[in-house]
C-alpha cells in the first residue's frame, strides 16, 4: 500500500496542483470522492489561484486538518479553538522547516526593494507553467508536498 506522501507526489507529477495533490491523497478516507476533493482544493494551487500567497501544499494540509479537527457546530467555541490551535501549530512547524508559508517566498520570487505595484504585477499571470524536467528541478513543490504529508501523519493523525 502506497503512503499518502507517495500518492500525493504521484498526483503532483500527473499535473495536479500542490493543494489538490495533498488533499486528494487523503480525501477518500473521509468519505470525499477524488473528483470532489480535486474541485474543492483546485483554487488553492499556486498560492491561491497562482497569486503566490499561502502555499498550496500548506493549504491542502489545513484542509485535511479541518477534516480531523474542524468544528461542525456554529457555537462550538472549544471546537473552533481546537482547530485554530492545530492550524497555528502546523503553521509554526511549516515555518520552522521552510521559513515561510507563502508561495512567493518559498519560490524565491520576491526580492527586497520590490514595490507593492511590482509585486502585484508579478503575480497576475494565471497561466500554469508547463511541467518539464526543468520545472521540477527549479521548484521545491514536490518536496513540500511530501513534507506536509509527513507533518499531517505526525501531528494531525498522530501516526509515525
Amino acid at each position: 500500500m502506497e503512503s499518502k506522501r507517495e500518492v500525493a507526489a504521484a498526483l503532483f507529477r500527473e499535473g495536479y496542483n500542490c493543494s489538490q495533490s495533498v488533499f486528494a491523497a487523503y480525501a477518500e478516507e473521509y468519505g470525499i470522492d477524488k473528483e470532489t476533493a480535486l474541485r474543492l482544493s483546485a483554487s488553492f494551487g499556486g498560492g491561491m489561484g497562482r497569486m503566490r500567497e499561502v502555499c498550496g501544499a500548506f493549504s491542502g494540509m489545513l484542509m485535511v486538518a479541518g477534516l480531523e479537527t474542524g468544528a461542525t457546530e456554529g457555537r462550538d467555541v472549544a471546537g473552533k479553538k481546537a482547530n485554530y490551535d492545530m492550524v497555528q501549530k502546523l503553521a509554526s512547524i511549516y515555518r520552522e522547516k521552510n521559513g515561510s508559508i507563502y508561495c512567493k517566498d518559498l519560490l524565491g520570487l520576491v526580492k527586497k526593494g520590490d514595490s507593492a505595484a511590482e509585486k502585484e504585477q508579478m503575480f497576475d499571470n494565471t497561466m500554469p507553467e508547463k511541467r518539464t524536467k526543468e520545472y521540477y528541478k527549479k521548484r521545491p513543490c514536490l518536496e513540500l508536498i511530501k513534507q506536509v504529508c509527513d507533518i499531517i501523519e505526525e501531528n494531525v493523525r498522530g501516526k509515525k
